[in-house]
């Protein structure tokens, strides 16, 4: 049996592409892992690409090109910054914040996908262990949820 890192990454995996042909039978956009991690960190941030490429670990050119992506979707705004007039506030609109509620209602259908393939014991037992060794390893300073390059 395989070391519960390797079979974490992989169901991480496995879910992650169920998600994403999902999206792909609803006809959006190719939407990537990536574009995930923007969704959630602006839904209750309004940020800088600057500022969105640290978050993400990336270029300031990198997180431009991701904002642009999803600008020209319709799925974030920019705005101009009220004292840096090269920089410009991203935030999301009503159609990303829809797609919010989309991907939160995908990501619970799998949820439940896995408790079945599981049993739902099983499931609850992983989601209280997780949850414990996070706390053991940040305590209240959760890390917020970004990719790993």
């Amino acid at each position: 049996m395989e070391p519960v890192t390797m079979l974490l990454a992989m169901s991480y995996r496995a879910i992650g592409d169920q998600f994403h042909d999902r999206l792909k039978q609803i006809g959006l956009e190719p939407l990537r892992p990536a574009h995930g991690y923007v969704f959630r960190f602006l839904k209750d941030n309004r940020v800088t690409t600057v500022e969105l490429g640290q978050h993400l670990g990336v270029t300031k050119q990198a997180a431009a090109k991701i904002v642009n992506e999803l600008d020209e979707w319709g799925y974030v705004i920019r705005e101009p910054h009220p004292t840096d007039k090269r920089a410009q506030y991203v935030t999301l609109t009503t159609k990303g914040r829809d797609y919010l509620k989309l991907a939160d209602t995908l990501w619970s259908d799998l949820e439940q996908e896995m408790g079945e393939a599981i049993g739902p014991d099983t499931l609850a037992t992983i989601k209280t262990g997780l949850t414990a060794y996070l706390q053991h390893v940040h305590g209240d300073d959760q890390p917020g949820l970004r990719p790993v390059w």
